[in-house]
């Protein structure tokens, strides 16, 4: 028996016949009457064996678009196909923004919802093999694993090279999917420890009551349900290497003994007579800040900078783009079963125009998931735009003409650019312009000294440049660049200039 779907509708009659026809496929199936009931469902006993649900979006209470977040928040990443009227379209569109996998307009036809579901299952039970494997091949990485091409990520890498001679601790800090853990195994790796145990805690994701006796292990009898001994983490990474994430999740009782353990190099089981010596290399990670916690009073200063000797921040990959092609790359020879991945040759350069313009709020992370479900449902050997309908769906100020193209001669280059990318980084590498043709848009790579100048001070002149050739039509000056328009904003106000001068401009001509 296939794993149960989950309906989720508080219309009787329309759950009634959505179960009928999912049954009609072969699918088990559990039903919720609105939105508080279906994340009940999701926590409860069979929450883990539910494999989609088919959500609706307008409810009362709990609405399809609250349970969205709220499953995004809970780290529920079941595939969700949303059902929706025929006139709420733009609701749907929100819906794949908030995460949603696909969605079908009520009624649904039987043959568009078994695609639907179909392809759903598919790409669940795939990415259930890949989180399988990818645990099973997490062995020894050294930096030469890590797949980067951006000077930031160089330093970085720079850092942690430092990092991996000594036996210091380390604090890694970043946005949630950035890499943290790669990075930490790859100090591990490229350190006297390799081979050593490496040893993973989410500190975020166990129960407070629960910390101290999975850190530091506890006695058989030490409290109820303890019917056996436990080691610990600690115990568990002796020799090796501790790596302890979101370390900002910690409670405050428990930062005084992890205080104590890295102070002294010894744990305190719970129930037990005596401490345990132990030698071990922390790494601490946060996507938090963590010295605002200290002075908000949640995490304990003492202990903030016995970890913050060797701080490491991982920038976002919206900071890194230029490594976008280069990930992509690497995971569509990685990602997904082989028989898909072998038949895609590439990306096509206006879908890989759509990746750059994207700010991924969910970092590498969230664009390898994006590559894999592409892998996964891609029809013809080139993936395309069509292949990241929720990336799609959120990126604006892209040329629909464009976002389809593939290069010359059928499979394009994964790393070709589209011609909105393409930013002159040289007078000498434009070509001699005749005397009748305008230089407009010819930007200096090279300062008064000769050297090279920031890419963030070309990039704002290029920014400015575009906004004067277009007239303040911010729309088209997003198109232009190859970037949405919430991006385009973003850099506007990073660059301390307000939209609305760009506006005035255009209003002035």
């Amino acid at each position: 028996m296939a794993r149960p779907v989950l309906i989720v509708d508080d219309d009787p009659v329309q759950r009634r016949i959505v179960e009928a026809a999912v049954s009609k496929f072969g699918y088990e199936t559990l039903v919720a009457d609105g939105g508080e009931a279906a994340l009940a469902a999701m926590d409860g006993p069979r929450g883990r064996d539910i494999a989609v649900v088919i959500l609706d979006l307008v409810m009362p209470g709990v609405d399809g678009l609250e349970v969205l977040k709220r499953m995004r928040e809970r780290e529920i990443y079941v595939p969700v196909i949303v059902q929706t009227a025929k006139g709420s379209i733009d609701t749907a569109v929100s819906a794949m923004r908030a995460g949603a996998f696909d969605f079908v307009v009520k009624p649904a036809s039987p043959e568009r919802l078994q695609v639907a579901l179909a392809n759903a299952v598919k790409v669940e039970a795939f990415e259930g093999e890949a989180k399988r494997a990818r645990k099973g091949a997490a062995g020894a990485l050294t930096f030469k694993d890590l797949v980067t091409g951006s000077p930031t990520m160089e330093r970085v890498i720079g850092l942690a090279r430092k990092a991996a001679s000594s036996n210091i601790p380390i604090l890694i800090e970043g946005e949630s999917g950035v890499g943290k853990e790669l990075v930490a195994r790859a100090i591990q790796g490229s350190s006297d420890r390799k081979g050593k145990p490496f040893v993973t805690v989410n500190c975020g994701a166990i129960p407070d009551n629960l910390v101290e006796s999975i850190l530091f292990g506890h006695e058989k009898g030490s409290f109820t349900g303890a019917t056996e001994k436990h080691t610990g983490k600690f115990v568990e990474a002796n020799g090796g290497t501790l790596f302890l994430d979101e370390i900002g999740d910690l409670p405050l009782d428990v930062q005084v003994k992890l205080l104590r353990a890295v102070q002294e190099g010894e744990v305190d089981p719970v129930g037990a007579r005596s401490t345990v010596k132990v030698d071990i290399r922390l790494i601490s990670a946060t996507h938090r800040d963590l010295l605002q916690r200290v002075k908000d009073g949640e995490f304990r200063e003492d202990l903030f900078y016995r970890l913050n000797v060797f701080p490491i921040h991982v920038p976002p990959l919206r900071d890194r783009r230029e490594d976008i092609p280069m990930l992509v790359q690497h995971f569509i020879s990685r990602v997904g079963p082989a028989e898909a991945r072998d038949k895609i040759h590439g990306i096509s350069s206006g879908a890989l125009a759509m990746l750059k313009a994207y700010d991924w709020p969910g970092n590498i992370r969230q664009l390898e998931n994006a590559i894999f479900r592409a892998v996964v449902l891609a029809e013809g050997n080139v993936l395309t735009a069509d292949e990241f309908p929720q990336i799609k769906a959120q990126v604006e100020g892209i040329d629909e003409s464009v976002l389809d193209t593939a290069a010359p001669g059928g499979i394009p280059e994964i790393g070709e650019r589209s011609e909105a990318q393409r930013v002159v980084s040289a007078d000498s590498a434009m070509p001699s312009a005749k005397p009748s043709e305008p230089r407009f848009g010819l930007m200096r790579a090279l300062d008064e000294r000769g050297n090279v100048r920031p890419l963030a001070d070309v990039e704002n002149e290029m920014i400015r440049l575009a906004i004067e050739h277009y007239k303040g039509q911010m729309s088209e000056v997003a198109r232009r660049l190859g970037i949405g328009r919430s991006t385009l904003y973003r850099k506007l106000k990073e660059m301390g200039i307000e939209p609305e001068e760009g506006r005035s401009d255009r209003m002035a001509s």
